[in-house]
C-alpha cells in the first residue's frame, strides 16, 4: 500500500495530536491487565514518528518512526509478535531495547481501515521475554477492532454528547462549507480558538463530573453571544473553536472578549465552595482566498498560545510574520537535509504553500536555521529558512 495513501487515510480520521480519552485508555488498560504486561498503547504512525493516542506504563508520548516496533507492524498484514527482542536480528540493536523502556516482548495488531490502510497498531510490551497463546492473540485482535470501531464512529459523529457543540469532524465539515462560501463571495470570515485555563487542575481537584459541568457552562456562555450562523465545535478536551461568517478580525476580537468576560462571571456552585472559570482566546481572520481551514485554525491556535503566554484569561489576535503566505493542509513524509547532505532528519510535512511550509520533527537537536526540505515521493526539494518555532513544529520560508 503506497505510503502517501496510508498517510492520507490517517489524516482523514483527524486523531493525531488530540488529547487523551477515557475510552482508549480503558482499552489499553484492559490489554495490559488481561495479558499481564506492564505496557500497552494505541500507536499511530505518521511521516516521521510514532505517536501514542493512549498508553499504559512507562512509554513516552512519541518516538522516532524508525525506532518504533509499530512501524514494522504497519508494513505487514499479520500481527507482529516478538518473543525476545534482544535476540531478534531486526530489533536487538534498537535503542528502545538497549535503553528505556527496555523492550523484550512485543505484540502488535494493525489498526486497519476498511480500505486496507494500516494507521498504526494496538500493542502490548513487556521487559522480559514471553509468548502469547492463540486465545491471547484473539483477545488483542478483538481490542484492536474496538479501537477501530471507535475511530470510525468518531469520524461519522457530528455532535458532542456532553456539550452539544459540534464534534471535531462535524465542525470541520460545517467550517469548510462556510470558508468556501466566504472565498467564493469575498466575504470576511474569522475563527476563534479558545481553551479553558487550568482545566486539568479542576478535574484533579473536584473530579471529572465537575469538570464536565464546567465544559457545559463554558459552551452555554459562548452560545449566548453567537448567532445561528456561527459554528461552534469541541476540538478536543477543553479546546473549542468557533467560525464566524461575515465577521472581520476587529469584530471577532471584540466578540471573543465578550465571551471571555461572560465566562469569567459564570460561577460553578458546589456544596462547599464556588469556583470560577476563565479561558484564553486566539483570533484569526481569512485574508484573501489562499487560506484553508487548517491554516486558519493554526493561526488562531498560535494566537491562543500567545494569550496563554501573556498570563491567560486574555484575547490575542494573530498577526502575520514577515513573508508568511497561504498554506494548504497536507500529511506527507519528508526529510530535513543539512550539513551538505550528510545529515538527514525525518519529518512530517503538515502544511505546504508556494513559499512556505510547516513541518513536525521528533527532535530539534542539531537542526540549523537553514536547511533543505525534501519530499521524496513528490520529487520536491527546496531550501528553507525557519521563520517560527513551536515545540517540535517549524514554520519555514522557501529561499
Amino acid at each position: 500500500m503506497p505510503e502517501d495513501a496510508r498517510l492520507a487515510a490517517l489524516d482523514s480520521y483527524d486523531v493525531l495530536d488530540t488529547p487523551t480519552e477515557l475510552i482508549f485508555d480503558r482499552i489499553t488498560r484492559i490489554a495490559s491487565n488481561a495479558l499481564d504486561v506492564p505496557m500497552a498503547s494505541v500507536s499511530l504512525i505518521d511521516g516521521h514518528r510514532q505517536w501514542l493516542k493512549s498508553r499504559q506504563g512507562s512509554l513516552g508520548q512519541q518516538t522516532c518512526r524508525d525506532e518504533a516496533f509499530c512501524y514494522v507492524t504497519v508494513q505487514q498484514s499479520e500481527p507482529l509478535i516478538v518473543e525476545d527482542a534482544s535476540t531478534d536480528p531486526r530489533f536487538k540493536d534498537n535503542p528502545l531495547v538497549l535503553g528505556a523502556p527496555h523492550i523484550r516482548f512485543y505484540a502488535g495488531v494493525q489498526l486497519c481501515t476498511r480500505d486496507g490502510h494500516n494507521l498504526g497498531a494496538l500493542c502490548v510490551i513487556d521487559t522480559k521475554p514471553r509468548r502469547l497463546d492463540a486465545r491471547q492473540v484473539t483477545l488483542l485482535k478483538d481490542l484492536t477492532e474496538m479501537v477501530m470501531s471507535e475511530f470510525e464512529a468518531r469520524k461519522l459523529a457530528r455532535t458532542d454528547a456532553l456539550t452539544g457543540a459540534l464534534t471535531r469532524r462535524g465542525f470541520r465539515d460545517e467550517a469548510e462549507r462556510a470558508l468556501s462560501l466566504a472565498s467564493r463571495h469575498s466575504h470576511p470570515l474569522s475563527c476563534i480558538a479558545l481553551d479553558l485555563d487550568h482545566f486539568k487542575k479542576i478535574n484533579d481537584t473536584h473530579g471529572h463530573a465537575i469538570g464536565d459541568r464546567v465544559l457545559v457552562e463554558a459552551v452555554k456562555a459562548c452560545r449566548e453571544r453567537l448567532r445561528a450562523s456561527d459554528i461552534l465545535g469541541r476540538i478536543g478536551g477543553e479546546e473549542f473553536a468557533i467560525v464566524l461568517p461575515h465577521t472581520d478580525l476587529a469584530d471577532a476580537t471584540a466578540l471573543a472578549d465578550q465571551m471571555r468576560a461572560a465566562l469569567q462571571q459564570r460561577l460553578i456552585v458546589l456544596p462547599t465552595e464556588t469556583i470560577s472559570v476563565s479561558a484564553s482566546f486566539g483570533i484569526a481572520a481569512r485574508a484573501g482566498t489562499d487560506v484553508d481551514l487548517d491554516e486558519l485554525l493554526r493561526r488562531a491556535d498560535m494566537a491562543l498560545y500567545a494569550a496563554k503566554d501573556a498570563g491567560r484569561n486574555k484575547c490575542v489576535a494573530w498577526k502575520a510574520p514577515p513573508g508568511a503566505g497561504g498554506m494548504r493542509r497536507v500529511l506527507k513524509a519528508g526529510q530535513v537535509v543539512f550539513n551538505s547532505g550528510r545529515s538527514v532528519v525525518d519529518c512530517t510535512v503538515r502544511a505546504l504553500g508556494d513559499d512556505a511550509a510547516r513541518i513536525d520533527v521528533a527532535s530539534t537537536a542539531g537542526i540549523p536555521s537553514k536547511f533543505k526540505l525534501a519530499i521524496v515521493g513528490d520529487g520536491f526539494s527546496r531550501g528553507c529558512t525557519i521563520t517560527a518555532r513551536q515545540n517540535l513544529s517549524f514554520e519555514v520560508a522557501f529561499v
